[in-house]
């Protein structure tokens, strides 16, 4: 898979992510980068806000920099604001930092533009590291054109169905091993109205390529579906993209929430919680909240594979990952910080301090064999492991692709594509408008990227 290089690519990549990356954030703060590039014993690092990524700020210093005196100075701001000045920076190679948080959507992209310091040579000198360790759609989802890896993950998600045992169980329903689309829409039906108030499922709706887009997209992946054929020709109108489409319109329009076009990540996940829906297909991160100490669903929750259709497995592949500038003055301790951030150590590190619900899993097979991570998130964990490793990131339909990606087209266009179509698909779930409608509009945009790649 080779995507052509761009004469000037685009360098600022604005998006919201999928699953985990789109719960409610934190205030920014900002600590020491100061307007130059690092030196000496120092490196700066630039962050999303998320939890996880405050937690490491706080265990930095008191254990990081204290086994090897590397002081690390963070930059830590809302993920919009993140992506933008990452851009910026890397760009430009301005070497400002040395270090910052990057999804596997930008890292393939910025390898390609030498953005960004391989990773091989460290990771070969660098045997605690244990990179076999790293899942391998992870490992594979951050690797450049050249076979070279760019970035290690922070923590990591896939998607499955998430449902309601109980539920299930008064009414007499089966969830299936391993569930085709058509079999979740005939128990939507059936779950439909169970309880007081309860819808069947709950499908985003919401605009965005991180919110519909994504969920969506798979759905098109095992429908036989596609962006972009393997020589860059806009599918969004043929017959596989159109009737995934439907299906997913009709069944959330039909026995979904209420309000679904304005539903994303986050009131879907108060949806399920509150009880208001037996059904909820997205990240398989929202596990974590649901049986979390407290959370009127906890231990009422089953969970089952991405439903399929025409594909073996659906799921999507999502991370945070490190990545280090090619500009970077300070690599071989930037690299220090990226194997600690990313490692067994810190995993445990995490667990015994803050507790084992935190720890940023989704990453390594080790992991899932912990002991005290598996008797906390026995309800998911293996099927989480599974839904990651069965993930196909560059292989998610029944056709070539041009580009890598699941729930995106790795290209920098996509987030700018993805979300004017995001609003027509929305502007269907709302019944603003006809499926046919939304796709006819869809496949003109798709068109004018089309024109910018054939041939190249």
């Amino acid at each position: 898979m080779r995507i052509p290089s761009r004469r000037r690519p685009r360098t600022v990549i604005v998006a919201a992510a999928a699953g985990t990356l789109l719960a409610p954030l934190l205030s920014g703060c900002w600590t020491g980068a100061g307007g130059t590039g690092s030196g000496g014993d120092s490196i700066n690092v630039l962050m999303v806000n998320n939890p996880q990524m405050v937690e490491l700020q706080k265990l930095t210093r008191a254990h990081f920099t204290k086994d090897t005196g590397i002081k690390v100075n963070f930059t830590v701001l809302p993920e919009n604001d993140v992506r933008d000045k990452i851009s910026q920076d890397f760009a430009n190679q301005a070497g400002q930092y040395d270090v910052a948080t990057l999804s596997n959507y930008e890292i393939p992209i910025y390898a390609r533009n030498d953005w960004l310091h391989e990773m091989d040579s460290y990771v070969a000198k660098d045997t605690a590291f244990d990179e076999k360790d790293i899942l391998g759609p992870m490992r594979q989802s951050l690797t450049g054109d050249d076979g070279k890896t760019y970035g290690q993950p922070f923590y990591g998600e896939s998607s499955f169905l998430m449902y309601r045992k109980d539920v299930f169980a008064e009414k007499g329903l089966t969830m299936p091993e391993q569930p085709t689309w058509q079999q979740v829409a005939d128990l939507a039906a059936k779950a439909d109205g169970a309880e007081d108030g309860m819808k069947g499922i709950c499908l985003r709706g919401l605009p965005g390529w991180g919110e519909v887009m994504a969920p969506l997209t798979t759905v098109v992946n095992t429908f036989g579906g596609t962006w972009f054929d393997k020589d860059w020709t806009a599918r969004l109108n043929s017959p596989e993209f159109q009737k995934a489409t439907k299906f997913y319109v009709d069944l959330v329009r039909e026995h979904g929430e209420s309000g679904a076009a304005q539903s994303g990540f986050a009131e879907c996940l108060n949806n399920m919680t509150q009880g208001k829906v037996a059904m909820w297909y997205d990240a398989t991160s929202a596990a974590g909240s649901l049986e979390a100490a407290g959370s009127p669903v906890k231990d009422k929750i089953g969970y089952a594979p991405a439903p399929v259709q025409e594909t073996k497995s659906s799921g999507w592949l999502y991370t945070w990952a490190w990545g280090i500038q090619q500009a970077s003055r300070n690599p071989d301790k930037a690299w220090e910080f990226v194997s600690w951030a990313s490692s067994k150590e810190y995993e445990q590190l995490v667990g015994d301090q803050i507790g084992w619900s935190n720890v940023p899993a989704g990453k390594r097979a080790s992991t899932y064999t912990n002991p005290a991570y598996v008797k906390e998130a026995s309800a998911f964990q293996e099927m989480t492991k599974e839904a990651i490793e069965g993930a196909r990131p560059t292989d998610p339909g029944v056709q070539p692709r041009p580009a890598p990606g699941i729930q995106f087209v790795g290209i920098p266009e996509f987030t700018d594509l993805g979300t004017k179509v995001s609003q027509e698909i929305s502007a269907a779930i709302a019944g603003r408008q006809s499926v046919e409608s939304a796709l006819k509009k869809a496949q003109a945009l798709a068109e004018q990227i089309s024109e910018e790649y054939e041939g190249r």
